[in-house]
């Protein structure tokens, strides 16, 4: 039997609950990438959690390493994941060998909440986003049915030309300071993507202060995704009602994975306007004199006035 009847076979009879998951055209199977393995455009990028596992469990034959942290995020900043500048994404994308024409499939291992970092960035970046791919179940649904690698991949270098970012994709932290915290603009939802405990500020994490942004509701990214893959639409519907995809939403979360994952089930689900906010939690919370909120409610305290 072949192994794409072995695996459809498995799906039917183990994944039944997912079968009716959410399906955007840029996901692609395993039985698609190893078809496609030998394309001359092809780059595989993988971005794992712990970014040796690369080498010590292995990795999709031919796929080169992103290392989370260095590779996107701006090295030189405070916090050290705001935004790398086009011309250090550029440099990084080149080091992998992408180039202008090049097909890239991203997959992770962490229910597409890595990987979508790098989506966020390519599409800021103005890279033709056509021309990438998910792999849907990610570094899970690779080793199931095919072998992975521990050979290091070093690829030629590529020649890829990004755009300025673009502005409409972004927001800065004057921005939610204005728009949302100050002039209360009812047009524009503030988004926390982070675990719930977080938002409250019952656990502080990755930052001095707890609690969340005057004015921000709470969807947790992470809980539209199920075993490496997205969730179905109408569960992806249910998760997001309480945001209005009419309205510019600004996104955060603490390090820019949550909410870049956010920004692709938003986009997804028909938002047209969605900015992330460079820095996120890791710079709200740093800064002393900004304020915050503590508990259930968007407001709350003075902020309630």
């Amino acid at each position: 039997m072949k192994k794409s009847a072995i695996r459809s076979l498995l799906l039917l009879l183990f994944l039944w609950p997912l079968v009716s998951q959410a399906a955007p055209q840029f996901f692609v199977d395993s039985d698609w990438l190893a078809e496609h393995m030998q394309d001359p455009n092809l780059v595989i990028l993988e971005v794992r959690y712990y970014p040796h596992r690369y080498f010590t469990v292995g990795h999709i034959p031919g796929a080169v390493q992103v290392q989370r942290f260095k590779d996107l995020g701006d090295n030189n900043a405070n916090p050290l994941m705001r935004f790398p500048s086009r011309e250090a994404f550029q440099k990084t994308l080149r080091r992998w060998g992408v180039n202008d024409d090049s097909i890239l499939v991203l997959y992770d291992d962490s229910n597409t909440a890595l990987l979508s970092r790098l989506y966020y960035l390519l599409e800021l970046y103005g890279f033709d986003m056509k021309q990438v791919k998910v792999l849907d179940g990610g570094a899970v649904e690779w080793s199931a049915f095919y072998d992975m690698s521990k050979k290091p991949v070093s690829p030629k270098p590529g020649k890829v030309t990004l755009k300025p970012a673009n502005e409409k994709l972004y927001v800065e932290w004057t921005d939610v300071y204005d728009d949302v915290v100050s002039r209360r603009d009812p047009d524009i939802v503030l988004l926390d993507a982070r675990p719930h405990d977080m938002y409250t500020g019952k656990v502080i994490k990755h930052a001095i202060m707890g609690g969340h942004i005057p004015g921000a509701i709470n969807v947790v990214s992470l809980d539209g995704t199920s075993a490496q893959h997205w969730k179905s639409d109408a569960e992806l519907r249910e998760l997001y009602a309480p945001v209005d995809l009419n309205k510019t939403i600004y996104v955060y979360c603490h390090d820019g994975f949550r909410m870049s994952l956010a920004y692709m089930h938003l986009k997804y689900l028909g938002a047209k306007d969605v900015r992330l906010y460079n820095g996120g939690w890791s710079h709200w919370g740093n800064r002393l004199t900004l304020p915050t909120v503590e508990g259930e409610k968007p407001y709350a305290g003075d902020y309630e006035l």
